[in-house]
């Protein structure tokens, strides 16, 4: 009951967040978010989105490697685009990472590390963000700004903590989901270790942090960065809460209240939010390409093995009907035995 239940309730809780600040603060900062993304802001989201998605690709090649999974580092950039752009425009936010897990594991032929390497990928991330927001956490401006942190942050592992009971009480093969707990534990240890994973997961949260910075400037926030720096960081912490639709909703409600106790106000917080998902929009643009040349190419190949199927099948085919030829000779052929028959007969 409750994993068929909990997409709608996740789409319902984020528009109710969104739906509460549009009612207390109107729709122009919404507005003005979409507004105020120009050319040079666009330009910035691009570059900037190469130098993240590379980052996080060439650690999903790692991660996977360390698991005994083959993954080029083109192709992993490939399907790292496509699973951004899939994030970005589906409601849940995560099915593009679903689908890149899902088609390596098919790929490679285990589909169960395939998916595992992803969440492990995507958990150092994380686990990075988390250290990045504790050491900032003392210096965000204002004792409010600290308990609205808390606060969210302890909002996300409940949510998260009570999925997961929800799902292993609720749901089927409780063994199963002992034995996945077990599978990932085992597969983090050999894919987590040294320093590689970790160093590309913070230059990628820098860029995340850029981008922010980025869209604060475009929706004409003046404060200082190293004031904005921790509420940013604290932001794209509270992202992680699995309540959002396309990554709206927690990160706007956040930003509302953190930029409004900073002084910089909640509106402002707000329009900032809005920018950065238009950015992030536009940093998996190139996603749009990989999705359509990977289809024609899908394409292609099934063609191309059709054919090489018919190709297969032609000798075959003509080997039955000679072999069927032989063994059930035609009218002619008939006659032509019967012909000998009665002449050898006559003859003796």
């Amino acid at each position: 009951m409750f994993p068929r239940l909990w997409p709608w309730l996740r789409l319902i809780l984020a528009a109710g967040i969104l739906g509460v600040l549009a009612w207390r603060l109107g729709t122009a900062a919404f507005l003005d978010g979409i507004r105020a993304v120009d050319g040079t802001a666009v330009l910035t989201a691009l570059g900037l989105g190469v130098l993240t998605t590379v980052c996080s690709a060439a650690r999903w090649c790692l991660v996977s490697r360390r698991l005994g999974l083959p993954l080029g580092l083109g192709t992993a950039v490939s399907d790292y685009y496509r699973a951004l752009l899939l994030n970005a425009v589906l409601p849940a936010g995560v099915l593009g990472d679903v689908h890149r897990a899902v088609s390596h594991g098919q790929a490679t032929g285990q589909v169960g590390r395939g998916v595992r390497a992803v969440f492990l990928e995507r958990f150092a991330g994380q686990a990075v963000l988390l250290v990045a927001a504790l050491a900032v956490l003392p210096a965000v401006p204002g004792g409010l700004v600290s308990v609205q942190a808390l606060g969210f942050a302890g909002a996300a592992v409940a949510v998260l903590v009570a999925a997961l009971v929800c799902w292993v009480r609720f749901g089927r093969g409780t063994s199963r989901v002992r034995k996945a707990v077990a599978d990932t534990l085992t597969d983090a240890r050999a894919a987590l270790r040294g320093p590689g994973v970790a160093l590309l997961s913070a230059v990628t949260l820098a860029g995340h942090v850029t981008m922010y910075l980025v869209a604060a400037r475009a929706a004409g926030v003046t404060a200082p960065v190293a004031q904005l720096v921790p509420l940013v960081v604290l932001a794209l912490l509270v992202m992680a809460v699995p309540v959002n639709i396309g990554g709206y909703g927690p990160r706007e409600a956040f930003s509302a209240v953190a930029f409004g106790a900073a002084g910089v106000g909640a509106a402002a917080g707000v329009t900032t939010a809005v920018v950065y998902g238009v950015l992030t929009l536009v940093a998996a643009l190139p996603g749009v390409v990989v999705l359509f040349t990977r289809r024609s190419g899908e394409q292609r190949q099934v063609v191309a093995e059709g054919v090489g199927e018919r190709r297969e099948r032609v000798p075959a085919l003509l080997r039955g009907r000679q072999g069927r030829v032989a063994d059930h000779p035609g009218p002619r052929v008939r006659r032509d035995a019967e012909r000998q028959q009665v002449a050898a007969v006559g003859g003796r």
